[in-house]
């Protein structure tokens, strides 16, 4: 848990405690003060709080992208800005959650981004859908990403899995649905990222509804 409200910080620790498999290893007030504490203890998910003071969590996110790439993220916030949410996940955050959220859903959050890298709720949803209806959208691709007259350019297959893992189905629903190994769509889906140049699952949804490719 990473805030810097201690009595928020302090009753969601009590509420996540009593949740059997759950252990919270480490708490802090600021973005700085738990990467100091990171190597006496590496957690599996962070619930990152976005305004901070010393370090914000936006620029906590970064560094654990590039350091932690195997921490998952959920940001716990006040922030409610679709421009934020997207710019986040695109980030490589695994899910976005607003603090009135209900604590099953944050439990629930937790447990999908260990089992399935991402956790996409209904706020989340509706910030990608205006995004994609919103037609003054600009394509804008990462650097890194494969481009043919300045756009993405996605397989018939490539498409097809992208649309499922949109969807919210796992690599094995998605195997199980199109008849492929699982090897084979995650070798498609690290294709999709590669191409789209998005850092996870969270990431690739989000470019997939910001620049209209599905």
């Amino acid at each position: 848990m990473v805030d810097d409200h201690n009595l928020f910080r302090r009753g969601m620790a009590t509420i996540l405690s009593q949740v059997p498999d759950f252990e919270l290893v480490l708490e802090a007030s600021n973005g700085q003060e738990f990467i100091d504490k990171i190597p006496r203890r590496v957690p599996d998910v962070v619930l990152l709080d976005l305004q901070m003071p010393v370090l914000d969590g936006t620029a906590t996110a970064d560094y654990l992208r590039d350091n932690y790439p195997l921490i998952k993220i959920v940001v716990l916030t006040m922030h409610d800005e679709d421009r934020m949410v997207l710019h986040l996940l695109e980030k490589g955050v695994s899910g976005y959650l607003l603090k009135d959220s209900d604590p099953d859903e944050v439990e629930l959050a937790v447990r999908k981004v260990m089992d399935e890298g991402v956790y996409l709720n209904e706020f989340v949803s509706k910030a990608m859908l205006r995004k994609m209806t919103n037609k003054t959208t600009v394509v804008k691709p990462s650097p890194n990403a494969g481009l043919y007259n300045g756009k993405v350019v996605l397989s018939e297959r490539e498409k097809e899995v992208l649309k499922l893992i949109c969807e919210g189905l796992s690599t094995q629903e998605i195997s199980e649905k199109i008849f492929l190994s699982p090897r084979t769509v995650e070798g498609h889906r690290l294709r999709i990222l590669e191409k789209t140049g998005t850092k996870n699952t969270a990431g690739m949804v989000a470019y997939a509804f910001k620049n209209n490719l599905m």
